[in-house]
């Protein structure tokens, strides 16, 4: 009895602490993070504690609409740029345009730009995400295509990676199809080897397919995506252009990537086949790699894409947690974009209406 009536004891004790320690918790109302000081002002930024960033939603998976909202790639990381900077975010969509968006003050930042376009006035930051024309086997070991090889391929139709196989291995080898999604149902369908697609595009598109697949090379050499900001607000550069390398070096975008496409987009180490055609060419022909002739063409950039790394349609998905600030102003698609083909949310590619 007396050992009942320690426990009892002890269990009240215990009891009354832990009532004690919930109306602690409980008493100064909901948790809320600490906010981080602001690192820039105006007339650094063009609105008082709001970092304003441009995105083109015409090029998911790097922004479109969704649920009403401005969602993608370049959404989340806009959001971990401001948080960094501590900033509030205000997202907008720039279309075309960042050069004038930035020259007229609409934003103080704009992503998702081009590194190998020359168009557009104003500073870019190091690239934050690797893109390309890619060639995409559903094995790893699926090896690397030669002209003479008899591989087949789907891309596209009027596409930029359409262009790049035609050039590099023959208009026979190609399969042109209506959209990225048909290009990856007859690469699973086995009625081609390889899929040729912008990198970044290509891989959403398989993500939302629930596809497994693997870039197994490059149709040209690699590219990417870079931030820009006016040439005149040095400030800016510095301070956003450190945030940004910051979260790329410390896995913050690889996180945003696997979120978006299934996986991480790591380039650099693939062999670029444009250059083996090259170097084919030259054998045959004994001139060397600066002889442009003709075959030195097959799969070089002088189209001016660098890898189709244009907006292609995808329909991004409703599952990114950017700004609540976002602009409807519906998609659009441009001449030489790809297009994914599929609707669907949180990653999945949306519908296709254009070529590339």
């Amino acid at each position: 009895m007396r050992k009942r009536s320690f426990v009892a004891v002890a269990f009240a004790a215990l009891l009354a602490v832990g009532l004690f320690g919930l109306a602690g918790c409980t008493g100064s109302g909901t948790y809320q993070p600490e906010l981080k000081s602001a690192e820039v002002a105006p007339p650094v930024i063009g609105e008082e504690g709001t970092l304003r960033v441009g995105v083109n939603t015409e090029n998911p998976p790097l922004a479109g609409m969704g649920s009403g909202k401005i969602i993608g790639i370049d959404v989340d990381i806009a959001a971990a740029l401001a948080d960094e900077l501590g900033l509030k975010l205000s997202v907008v969509d720039v279309g075309s345009d960042p050069a004038g968006a930035l020259a007229n003050g609409t934003v103080d930042v704009v992503l998702g730009i081009d590194d190998s376009a020359s168009d557009g006035d104003f500073w870019r930051s190091a690239s934050y995400l690797p893109t390309g024309i890619a060639l995409f086997a559903l094995s790893p070991d699926a090896g690397i295509p030669t002209q003479d090889s008899g591989a087949t391929f789907a891309a596209q139709v009027s596409s930029k990676s359409a262009w790049a196989v035609s050039n590099g291995f023959g208009e026979s080898s190609l399969t042109p199809a209506d959209s990225l999604k048909e290009a990856f149902e007859a690469l699973e369908a086995g009625s081609v080897q390889y899929v040729a697609a912008d990198a970044v595009i290509g891989l959403y598109a398989a993500h939302g397919q629930g596809l497994d697949v693997s870039i197994v090379a490059m149709l040209m050499s690699p590219t990417g995506y870079c931030m820009g900001v006016s040439n005149e607000n040095v400030d800016l550069q510095t301070a956003a252009g450190d945030v940004l390398a910051r979260l790329v070096s410390d896995g913050t975008i690889n996180v945003i990537e696997r979120k978006w496409l299934g996986t991480t987009v790591a380039l650099g180490d693939l062999t670029v086949v444009s250059d083996l055609t090259a170097s084919a060419a030259d054998a045959v022909t004994g001139s060397d790699s600066e002889d442009t002739g003709d075959s030195g063409d097959t799969g070089s950039s002088d189209s001016g894409d660098s890898g189709d790394t244009g907006s292609e349609d995808t329909g991004s998905g409703d599952s990114s947690d950017g700004s609540d600030e976002s602009s409807d102003t519906g998609s659009g698609d441009d001449s030489g974009s790809e297009d994914s083909g599929d609707a669907g949310d949180s990653g999945s590619s949306g519908d296709e209406d254009a070529t590339e």
